[in-house]
């Protein structure tokens, strides 16, 4: 007879899962040993359970399947919970395994309790207590379809005597459920709605976030009707911007180009699949909003209408109703202005950039970008490097861009990365890595040599946490607790045997990427970059960036934003000529 043990891990197998990632000990122990009896699955050896958390989310973003991680009781599961916030807000479909003291043991404060329904309960749809063996199969496979239909994260609890127990009910068979998720189409009356709102308006502007994914085609198309220029948040650079002769650029802290002034200039602002949190940038009138989630609808801006529907699905039944616009002063200026303004920084990581040392990280996240794969993804960790990732890492349609951009926790490009390599194991798997968030969670370096995971690490090391300097200047602040001592982490990596470089002369950026790149196996370039390469521009004060809340369309830090001013020349070709 199979045990909990073996039933828990047979019907992740019937879920699509391929491997679990922790690490092993006590109250997981059946569980592990299940993994190595099942043929198709694997135990994933990472260093710390928040890796482990973090990994699993990448993997279920890339793949859209679900994924599985765990942590054994008290200390174990705990660690989870941070990498499980990222997957929970970033709509990852992620099932967390939180093992759990001896069942007749709790209550007593024994050794390791904690209350893992209780503590997971934010950072889950679902999370309850298996305390029989009569509750399995059921309870799992119901903590299976909650994370695949509502995506997100879903917890078991259950203690590990459970898990040696002897199965009761039989596992069964059942093929996976809503894999897909289904297209919702707004009613008929908000469809007319949406299609008389737009054509009322002169001006319309398209800001688009991660719900366009897959609707590129029809908000080019709805573009062209309306000639609206279209912006981005960061988590639609990735969908939107490639083939995009409407693009004006992003806003947010991180933001470029004239996005800002196409969205605060127009008379009607229409947000495709976005829950930019960021309302000081919204402007907070003439605005439509079409997402899929309900709850988005509203909650960051006053609407004049809200359509609940899929981006793709509404797009396709509006634009019958959507009359031609023959217009195009307002999309012709945006375009314009955005080119210029790209033009205006444009020489801050092309002058002379090739002898400045330290060097300049634009310099290094744009050849970054050239000499990537067409087809690579790349993990970006929270701070700075989101910052180069904006500006610098082009997109096309094939390239995907991870990061923490709902919860913001450092020290998650490298776990990413080992999710993304092993769901795509013949892809190139960069992180962007900061010297911070690597050495928050610099032990997976030896996860990468463990499985030999062709992941490159390409670490920009000012020996500073800058996006928090920024944030002690932009408050007025002298930044302090921000510097610390230079580390060599390319001595490090080599130190645990994986293929490393360090770099401080610019002119040995390129061949030292390639080299790494070329490579079979991982590898760490480390790169000294400059520490000070983040400015204020001078027409703005320390009140008017506070907070973050931008009062005008302007770039926070200096430097360029690499291809992209290439893009919006050759947008501007698409203006008529009289």
């Amino acid at each position: 007879m199979p045990t909990v043990a073996d039933q828990f891990i047979e019907i992740l197998k019937q879920a699509g899962v391929q491997r679990v990632y922790g690490i092993v000990g006590d109250s997981l122990n059946p569980v592990v040993d299940a993994v190595r009896r099942t043929e198709g699955m694997e135990w994933v050896y990472v260093r710390h359970e928040e890796a482990g958390a973090f990994a699993a989310g990448a993997e279920a973003q890339l793949t859209g399947r679900l994924a599985a991680c765990a942590g054994s009781s008290g200390p174990g599961n705990l660690h989870l919970i941070n990498g499980l916030f990222d997957a929970h807000r970033s709509g990852a479909p992620v099932l967390a395994l939180a093992s759990h003291i001896p069942s007749e043991q709790i209550g007593t404060e024994f050794f390791q309790e904690t209350h893992p329904e209780e503590l997971f309960n934010e950072c889950s749809h679902f999370c309850e207590l298996l305390s029989q063996p009569e509750q399995m199969p059921r309870l799992l496979r119901h903590a299976v379809q909650t994370a695949r239909s509502k995506r997100g994260v879903s917890v078991l609890v259950f203690p590990g005597d459970l898990a040696h127990r002897q199965a009761v009910n039989p596992t069964g068979e059942q093929s996976p459920v809503g894999e897909e998720p289904a297209a919702v189409v707004p009613a008929k009356s908000e469809v007319q709605a949406l299609a008389e709102t737009l054509n009322r308006a002169e001006k319309v502007m398209l800001f688009c976030g991660a719900g366009v994914r897959g609707a590129h085609d029809e908000v080019m198309e709805l573009a062209g009707r309306l000639n609206a220029p279209v912006g981005h948040a960061l988590g639609g650079k990735e969908w939107i911007q490639y083939d995009n002769p409407f693009d004006v650029g992003m806003s947010g802290l991180l933001g470029y180009g004239a996005c800002y002034e196409a969205m605060h200039s127009a008379d009607l602002v229409v947000l495709l699949g976005t829950d930019f949190p960021y309302d000081n940038f919204l402007p907070q009138r003439n605005t439509v909003q079409i997402d899929i989630e309900p709850a988005h609808l509203g909650r960051r801006t006053k609407l004049d209408l809200a359509v609940h529907g899929d981006v793709r699905e509404t797009i396709r039944a509006v634009l019958p109703l959507v009359e031609q616009k023959t217009d195009r002063q307002f999309l012709d200026r945006m375009l314009q202005t955005h080119a210029q303004q790209l033009e205006r920084v444009v020489e801050a990581y092309t002058t002379n950039v090739e002898n400045r040392v330290p060097i300049h990280p634009e310099y290094v996240a744009d050849v970054l970008d050239e000499v990537a794969a067409d087809d690579a993804v790349f993990t970006v960790d929270t701070g700075m490097c989101n910052v180069w990732a904006a500006r610098y890492i082009t997109p096309n349609g094939r390239r995907r861009v991870l990061g923490s951009y709902k919860h913001g926790s450092m020290a998650n490009a490298l776990p990413q990365a080992i999710g993304a390599q092993f769901a795509y194991p013949d892809r190139q798997v960069i992180a962007m890595a900061g010297d911070g968030g690597l050495a928050m969670l610099m032990g997976e370096l030896l996860t990468l040599r463990t499985y030999q995971l062709p992941v490159k690490v390409v670490t920009f090391n000012n020996a500073s946490l800058g996006m928090v300097k920024l944030e002690m200047l932009v408050d007025g602040l002298p930044d302090h607790g921000t510097d610390y001592d230079s580390v060599d982490f390319a001595a490090i990596a080599a130190a645990a045997g994986i293929h490393s470089t360090r770099v401080t002369d610019p002119g040995d950026v390129r061949e030292a990427l390639m080299t790494a790149f070329q490579h079979p196996g991982p590898a760490l370039v480390d790169v000294v970059t400059d520490r000070n390469a983040l400015s204020i521009p001078p027409k703005l004060t320390g009140s008017q960036v506070k907070g973050f809340a931008l009062a005008v369309s302007r770039t926070v830090l200096s430097g360029g934003v690499g291809r992209m001013v290439q893009l919006a020349r050759s947008n501007l070709r698409n203006i008529p000529r009289p």
